[in-house]
């Protein structure tokens, strides 16, 4: 086969995954009337192929999705001028198979599908080496952001470094698990007590008011159980409190700042541990922020996946919320796994509370598992994990 005939899908795996698998010399995607004049996507399209390390040709013809005849004419056309092909039905419209099977039997053309539920091809008709072959593709989270003519910035964590800090992970988060309806509060005090100076820059001793501005006309102690608590654990040290007076103390080192002035880095390093742990995945990564458009402009559209990961081909979408998950978090991760990943990647929604019985109909509803705050209690995460990819391949 030197040339895959590709029915152009919306759904961005289908359009790549016969392509990484049997490497031909050429791919001919049929594509519905916009997609030939859109240089933009053609583009995105063979910059990821070479970024995949695929030296492929790729041609785009325009074709009717819904007309069978005018279909037909554009596979006799393409297999005249490419007589060794084999096309791959694993996307398009029902017209665009009708006819993919009608061009085969009139010139016995190959024809195979590909089978994410079961991560394998399949032999339709006279195609005997896609014959229930395993598909051995495995993508990075970057591969998945590309794939769908995006790409991936760097965002809030440099994962590059997190290997550092493995073993201080669950003792932060047990620690929060411990001050959990407090956290915010403490995170206030912290992020209170060590501003940035004159000059814009942070300094890693700090010092200030027993006493502190909450969020409204509040003032917030010094939270004192919690302080002594973060020195136990090494992420502070020369810890002093002259109580209704003053504190001072000095951070470990500048991430260990920035974690402990934000309050949802806890729970996102512990679940981005956990998928670690778990060994079910390929690649993690958190702070994941996408550019819808790969623009790398400032005024892009990009969202944050708080925890990403990847098994093989399938992508795994979660959000970490401290508080309760919302409709509208819940939303917005749909929108991302459906975009990004296709309606049959994963999701997950990691929340720090007991989830309510509306906000778990609802992640039913858009396919969503929810891991809730007596799984993470009970160290149940793992399992949780284990459970969401039982039926990946």
């Amino acid at each position: 086969m030197d040339t895959l005939i590709e029915l152009y899908d919306e759904r961005p795996l289908e359009n790549v995954i016969g392509v990484e698998m049997f490497h031909p010399q050429r791919v001919v995607y049929i594509c519905q009337e916009s997609v030939p004049s859109d240089q933009t996507l053609q583009k995105k399209l063979r910059a990821y192929f070479q970024h995949r390390g695929q030296k492929v040709e790729l041609i785009f013809v325009r074709s009717s999705m819904y007309d069978t005849d005018a279909i037909l004419r554009v596979f006799q056309k393409t297999m005249e001028k490419y007589p060794d092909c084999a096309i791959d039905i694993t996307g398009g419209t029902d017209a665009v198979l009708f006819a993919a099977g009608l061009a085969s039997a009139a010139n016995d053309v190959p024809v195979f599908t590909y089978s994410r539920k079961q991560n394998r091809f399949y032999n339709i008709r006279n195609a005997p080496f896609a014959s229930n072959v395993l598909c051995d593709v495995i993508y990075s989270v970057e591969d998945c952001f590309l794939m769908a003519g995006g790409s991936m910035r760097r965002g809030r964590v440099d994962n590059s470094i997190l290997a550092g800090y493995l073993n201080d992970i669950d003792p932060f988060f047990q620690l929060y698990l411990r001050h959990r309806r407090q956290w915010t509060k403490i995170v206030t005090y912290i992020q209170r007590i060590s501003p940035a100076d004159a000059d814009g820059l942070f300094s890693l001793s700090v010092s200030g008011a027993y006493r502190v501005k909450g969020e409204r006309a509040d003032r917030i102690p010094a939270p004192e159980d919690a302080l002594h608590e973060l020195e136990e654990i090494g992420f502070l040290s020369e810890l002093r409190i002259e109580p209704e007076e003053s504190v001072s103390f000095r951070f470990r080192d500048a991430q260990i700042r920035t974690w402990l002035r934000d309050v949802g880095s806890v729970l996102e390093l512990y679940v981005y541990k956990a998928c670690l742990d778990s060994r079910l995945f390929n690649d993690v990564i958190t702070s994941a922020v996408v550019d819808w458009e790969a623009s790398g402009s400032q005024d892009a559209v990009t969202n944050e996946l708080d925890v990403m990961c990847t098994r093989g081909t399938m992508p795994v979408f979660i959000s970490c919320k401290t508080c309760d998950a919302r409709t509208e978090a819940l939303n917005e991760l749909a929108i991302l796994r459906d975009r990004f990943g296709g309606k049959s990647a994963k999701a997950a929604i990691v929340t720090a509370e007991k989830g309510g019985s509306a906000m778990r109909n609802r992640a039913a509803e858009l396919g969503i598992d929810v891991i809730d705050l007596n799984d993470l209690t009970a160290g149940r995460t793992g399992r949780r994990l284990q459970a969401l990819m039982r039926d990946v391949k």
